[in-house]
């Protein structure tokens, strides 16, 4: 198979954010056969769903969210406020989750394969506040010590 050539960057980050669209779109709908296609076939991957341990198996990632997705008690998810940063034929996805009445902060992985964007990494863990709006000013940092 030939191989294309990069895309623009402007429009490559608009087709990972797009690639990144349809795996909430696969979560949302509960689309198992949309979901394994997101999913790399030739990279390594993996999977850190909140409270879980990593998985780095293509077959038990698939199985892991059939699981989820055939769950008729699954809660709903919405997507929020995705952000592109792109590393040549690797793109980072920086996003927020509202699963149920959880807020959770994402990190989704992708790299480009054969012109398309697949996804090799998708980590969630919960968040403590809400994320402020991009144009607002940063709070002052919390004292930890």
């Amino acid at each position: 198979m030939a191989r294309r050539p990069p895309p623009l960057p402007a429009l490559a980050e608009d087709l990972v954010l797009a690639a990144n669209q349809a795996f909430y779109d696969a979560f949302a709908g509960r689309d198992v056969a949309a979901m394994e296609a997101i999913w790399s076939r030739e990279s390594p991957v993996a999977c850190i769903h909140p409270g879980w341990n990593p998985l780095t198996d293509r077959d038990e990632i698939i199985a892991a969210w059939t699981a989820i997705l055939r769950n008729p008690d699954a809660p709903d998810v919405v997507l929020e406020s995705a952000m592109a940063l792109m590393l040549g034929d690797t793109a980072m996805v920086i996003c927020h989750e509202r699963v149920g009445g959880a807020l959770l902060a994402c990190t989704n992985l992708f790299r480009l394969e054969s012109g398309m964007w697949r996804m090799v990494l998708h980590q969630a863990g919960p968040v403590g506040e809400e994320p402020m709006a991009r144009d607002e000013e940063p709070p002052p940092p919390h004292r930890m010590h």
